[in-house]
């Protein structure tokens, strides 16, 4: 059974010189806020640290993915500043991934493991049933405004049909021509940033994602 449906805006196509107010603007219409960590290392490009999260200014659930090598070094000054963490399971092997996901709940945040389009779901598998929540990403992790990919829709099903009764969230390309596919293979999070942040009308924008996904 799906979990309840929630847009999540994605600060990485905000404006960071007006942080607070962007997120001000779209705080009413959204669900939650997704913030994109990225070290230059395990991804090419760098974004924000723990200090930026520290001032983020917002009453909506964060959910902080780390795109970094080390999650496990860093997860702990992001989690006081934020409720979901997520991060890669290709960093880890089976032993070490189950002693991560176990150090990263003892910090009293919700438990995601992300998955770039390439790797498979059987990397989840030592630790699917510790985990809150797993984020699909429908592009490659590391640079905003990518077009969905649509094979990654095969993974929600896979994920659902085995029995993953947690949250699946969607991240890349998310705009009203993809959201329902991801919603009908049985995603439930939809993290979006150029189709809210990159419009004039903010709210009109996620009225836009919601009516996409009922059709």
């Amino acid at each position: 059974m799906k979990s309840s449906i929630r847009i999540s805006a994605s600060i990485l196509s905000a404006d960071f010189g007006k942080l607070n107010s962007e997120i001000q603007e779209v705080e009413p219409f959204v669900d939650m806020l997704h913030v994109d960590v990225m070290d230059g290392h395990f991804v090419p490009n760098l974004t924000i640290g723990p200090a930026v999260v520290k001032c983020i200014n917002t009453k909506l659930p964060v959910d902080v993915h780390l795109m970094i090598s080390d999650p496990g070094k860093y997860a702990p000054e992001f989690s006081g500043h934020c409720q979901m963490i997520s991060f890669h399971a290709e960093l880890f092997s089976r032993e070490k991934l189950a002693a991560m996901v176990k150090q990263t709940k003892k910090l009293g945040v919700k438990v995601g493991l992300a998955l770039n389009p390439d790797k498979p779901i059987s990397l989840l598998e030592p630790v699917i049933d510790k985990l809150d929540y797993i984020l699909i990403m429908s592009v490659f992790a590391g640079f905003g405004g990518q077009k969905f990919i649509p094979e990654t829709i095969e993974k929600i099903r896979a994920l659902r049909a085995r029995g993953f009764s947690g949250d699946i969230e969607v991240d890349g390309g998310i705009n009203p021509d993809t959201i329902h596919l991801a919603y009908e293979a049985g995603a439930n999070i939809f993290v979006a940033g150029n189709a809210i942040f990159g419009q004039a009308d903010r709210k009109k924008a996620v009225r836009l994602l919601r009516q996409s996904l009922m059709h």
